[in-house]
C-alpha cells in the first residue's frame, strides 16, 4: 500500500509556550526549544526571523523541569544537566535559559549554576537557523527553506525583502550548513554560576504597525468581588493587554490593541473594537485612541477589491497579501470586508465619550460619526429592506463578515449552510444601538439627529418583524436572515449582543437569558457558539459549538444590563473555570464540551493566545460583577 502525502495543516498552538512585546513573538516548547513543532519560532513583523535555536552543554541538551513565565515577555526555561553533575541524588548542576522578547526581536541568556564543591567545565552551543517564513504560509501548515545566514565582522546577518535581522553575540561563530552556531566555553565556580548571552535584533522597513512607545495608561482594578479566580485573571489579562499594544506607522501616537498571537498580531477592526470597549471602565487614553486610528482609515471611495466603501471601518491591516490557499482566500493589505466594525466603532466613541475622552477631541470626530451613519443608512442596507446585510463579491475575501466568519458559521438548525447576502441578528442590535448613541452625540453639540433616530426605530420594527423563530420552548431570534429574507433557525450565542442594546423589548429579552441559561448554549465554561441541538454542532467546530470568552463576556454585559443577574452569574462563574483551566490566560476560544464531561475546558488546539478580546473579557466580568459604570450613567 503506497504512503499518503499529509495535506498542510494549521499548526497547533496548545501545548507551545510564547513570549511577546509587539511586534514581537516567540513560540517554542516548555523547554525553550524552537523547532520541534511547525508554529515554533521568533516571529518579528509577521516573518519568522528565527525557525530552530536550541542549547547544548558539551552536546546535550538539558532535561528540562520546569517553565516560569515572570510576565507576558519573560519565560524562563529551567534544566538539569546531570551529565555534568555528580553520582548524588540530589540534582547540583542546572542551566536556566531567559527568554524576553522586545519590540525589536529576542534578549536571551543562560546561566548555568553549581552547588558543587568543584569547578564544572563544559562548551555551550547554540544552533540557530532561520526561514523567513511569512505568518500566513506557516498557518497553512507550508514548509519553508531555511535561508544562509551571512558571518561578517563578528556579526551574523539575513533578511528578505523588507525585513532584515542581526545576531549580536560575543560568542565565537561558525557556519554550519545554512544556520550558524554559536560557542562558548565556560567554567563554573565551586558554588557559583556563570552566564551567557544573544540577542536577535530584526528591523522592517515596510511595517505597516508599530510597538506603542508610552506605557498603558489604564488603572488596575482592585479587588472588591471576592473571587480569588477573578483577581488572576484579570492581573494575567493585564499583563498581556500590554504586551498586544501597537500603533500603526501612519499614526505612531495612538495605541490600539493587535488582536492576538500569532495569526493576528495586527489591527483589527471589531476586534480592536471590542477589547478597547470592554476595558474603557478603567480610564486611560486606549479607547480614544483605538477610535482615532480607525478614523484615519474609515473608508473613502467604493473599491469592491478591497471592500472599502464612503464611511466603512476597516477590518484588518497587514503589510502585504494574506494568502491562505487552503481556504481559497486572498485579503489586500488593508480590508474593509466586515459588517459590523462600522457600527461598533460609533459605540465605541460614545464609550470613551461616556468614560473621559475630552469633548474637543470627540466633536473633532463627528464627521467621521456622521459618515459612519451614513454608510449604514447607504451601503450596509443593499436593498433597502431597512437591514443590514454582507456579502463577499470578490470570490476570494470573506464569505462570512462579522464575528464568526468563518466560511460555515452561518448555518441552519439541519446543518445547511445559509445563502448571502446575509443579515445577522447581533449586527442589527449594534446597528440600532449605534444609532440612537450616535444622535445621543449629535445631540451633546448642537447638531440635528432626529434622523437617526427613526432610522432605528425603523430597523427596530423591521426586526421584530423578521427575526423571531417560533419554537414550542419558547421563542428565540435566529442567527440571521438569508438571501430570500428567511429566518436562519439555528440557536447560537449571537443572541446574547441583543441584550442591553435597545433593540429588544422586556419580553423578549427574558426569552433570550432563558435560552443562553439553557443547558444547549451554557457548557458551564461558557457560552457555547451553537446550541448542541443543531445538526452542526460540534464541541471544537470554530464557530459551531465552540465557546469564546468575549463572546460570552458580551452576553454576561447584555444580560447584566437587562437584570437577568443569576444567568449573568452562571456565565460568568463558567468563565472563571475556564480561565483556571489555561492558568488564566484565556485562549481565543476552547471546545463547547460541557462541565459535567471534563473536568477541565478542553483546550481548542490552533486558538490564539493571548488574544485581546479574551483577555479584555476579564475586564467585562469584573466590571459586570462589580456595578462598574461612567461617571453619571445609571447602566450601561
Amino acid at each position: 500500500m503506497m504512503n499518503q502525502i499529509e495535506p498542510p495543516r494549521q499548526p497547533f498552538l496548545s501545548a507551545a509556550t510564547i513570549v511577546l512585546r509587539a511586534p514581537t513573538q516567540a513560540w517554542s516548547s516548555d523547554a525553550g526549544v524552537i523547532g520541534g513543532s511547525p508554529i515554533d519560532g521568533v516571529y518579528f513583523s509577521d516573518t519568522r526571523v528565527v525557525s530552530r535555536l536550541e542549547v547544548r552543554f558539551d552536546g546535550r541538551l538539558g532535561e528540562p523541569i520546569a517553565t516560569v513565565s515572570p510576565g507576558a515577555d519573560t519565560a524562563e526555561f529551567v534544566s538539569l544537566l546531570r551529565h555534568l553533575d555528580d553520582a548524588a541524588p540530589d540534582p547540583r548542576v542546572r542551566a536556566v535559559h531567559t527568554r524576553r522578547a522586545t519590540a525589536t526581536g529576542v534578549d536571551e541568556e543562560v546561566t548555568v549554576s553549581s552547588g558543587l564543591p568543584r569547578k564544572v567545565e563544559t562548551e555551550i552551543v547554540v544552533v540557530l537557523e532561520a526561514d523567513l517564513a511569512g505568518m500566513d504560509a506557516v498557518k497553512s501548515g507550508l514548509h519553508s527553506d531555511t535561508v544562509e545566514l551571512e558571518i561578517r565582522d563578528g556579526r551574523v546577518l539575513w533578511g528578505r525583502d523588507s525585513v532584515t535581522a542581526e545576531l549580536r553575540t560575543d560568542a565565537r561563530l561558525r557556519p554550519v550548513g545554512n544556520g550558524v552556531e554559536l560557542a562558548w566555553s565556560v567554567t563554573v565556580p565551586p558554588d557559583g554560576d556563570v552566564s551567557i548571552r544573544w540577542s536577535v535584533v530584526a528591523r522592517d522597513e515596510g511595517a505597516v504597525v508599530a510597538p506603542a512607545a508610552r506605557a498603558a495608561d489604564w488603572s488596575v482594578p482592585s479587588a472588591t468581588h471576592g473571587d480569588d479566580r477573578l483577581d488572576r485573571w484579570v492581573a494575567r489579562a493585564l499583563v498581556d493587554l500590554d504586551a498586544l499594544r501597537m500603533t500603526t506607522v501612519a499614526d505612531p501616537e495612538s495605541v490600539f490593541l493587535a488582536a492576538g498571537a500569532p495569526w493576528f498580531f495586527t489591527l483589527f477592526g471589531r476586534d480592536s473594537i471590542w477589547a478597547a470597549r470592554f476595558l474603557a471602565p478603567l480610564g486611560g487614553t486606549l479607547a480614544a485612541d483605538t477610535v482615532r486610528v480607525l478614523a484615519g482609515m474609515q473608508g473613502t471611495t467604493d473599491d469592491p477589491t478591497t471592500s472599502e466603501q464612503p464611511g466603512k471601518i476597516m477590518h484588518e491591516l497587514r503589510r502585504g497579501v494574506l494568502n491562505l490557499p487552503a481556504q481559497r482566500i486572498s485579503i489586500p493589505p488593508l480590508y474593509y470586508g466586515t459588517v459590523d466594525a462600522t457600527p461598533l466603532w460609533i459605540c465605541l466613541l460614545h464609550d470613551a465619550a461616556s468614560w473621559g475622552m475630552p469633548d474637543a477631541e470627540v466633536e473633532a470626530l463627528l464627521p467621521n460619526l456622521t459618515a459612519a451613519l451614513e454608510w449604514m443608512r447607504d451601503f450596509a442596507d443593499a436593498d433597502g429592506d431597512g437591514l443590514l446585510e454582507y456579502i463577499d463579491t470578490t470570490g476570494r475575501g470573506l464569505a462570512n463578515q462579522g464575528w464568526k466568519d468563518s466560511g460555515d458559521s452561518v448555518q441552519w438548525r439541519d446543518g445547511t449552510l445559509a445563502t448571502a447576502p446575509i443579515a445577522l441578528c447581533e449586527v442589527q442590535a449594534y446597528a440600532y444601538e449605534a444609532a440612537m448613541h450616535g444622535a445621543d452625540l449629535l445631540e451633546r453639540f448642537g447638531r440635528p439627529s432626529g434622523e437617526w433616530r427613526a432610522w432605528a426605530e425603523r430597523l427596530k420594527t423591521r426586526f421584530h418583524e423578521t427575526f423571531w423563530v417560533d419554537d414550542p420552548d419558547g421563542a428565540y431570534p435566529a442567527i440571521a436572515l438569508d438571501a430570500d429574507k428567511r429566518a436562519v433557525d439555528s440557536l447560537t450565542s449571537n443572541i446574547g449582543h441583543l441584550l442591553g442594546t435597545g433593540l429588544l423589548d422586556d419580553a423578549q429579552s427574558a426569552l433570550v437569558a432563558q435560552r443562553l441559561a439553557s443547558p444547549e448554549l451554557s457548557s458551564g465554561y461558557g457560552l457555547r457558539t451553537m446550541a448542541t441541538n443543531s445538526a452542526g454542532y460540534w464541541p471544537l467546530s470554530y464557530h459551531g459549538g465552540s465557546v469564546w470568552a468575549h463572546d460570552t463576556a458580551i452576553a454576561i454585559r447584555g444580560l447584566t444590563a437587562a437584570g437577568f443577574t443569576e444567568a449573568a452569574a452562571e456565565l460568568a462563574d463558567g468563565l472563571l473555570a475556564a480561565a483556571a483551566s489555561f492558568d488564566y490566560r484565556m485562549p481565543e476560544l476552547h471546545s463547547g464540551d460541557a462541565a459535567e464531561r471534563f473536568a477541565r475546558a478542553v483546550p481548542y488546539p490552533a486558538a490564539c493566545r493571548p488574544q485581546a478580546w479574551s483577555a479584555a473579557a476579564a475586564i467585562a466580568v469584573y466590571a459586570s460583577t462589580t456595578g462598574l459604570m461612567p461617571p453619571g450613567a445609571g447602566g450601561r
